[in-house]
């Protein structure tokens, strides 16, 4: 399985937008992207490095396989 690190809010969010998300609104420094498809918004906290969690949980919410979010990162 490949190795998930934190990345920067902004990196996570250039991912988010190729794979089909758009930005919905911001509350706080919460953003928050919906795509169709989805049961519930994805939400990334606006702080330097997200953490490895956050990361997973939008995953598991796009239904994206870590191997498949490596590769897309490399791309972009």
């Amino acid at each position: 399985m490949p190795k998930i690190v934190s990345i920067n809010w902004k990196t996570f969010e250039k991912f988010l937008l190729y794979v089909g998300c758009t930005f919905v609104r911001q509350k706080g420094d919460h953003r928050i992207y919906s795509r169709d498809g989805l049961k519930r918004p994805v939400v990334i906290p606006r702080d330097t490095e997200l953490p490895v969690f956050v990361i997973r949980n939008n995953l598991r919410i796009l239904g994206i396989s870590p191997q498949d979010y490596v590769e897309i990162l490399e791309r972009i």
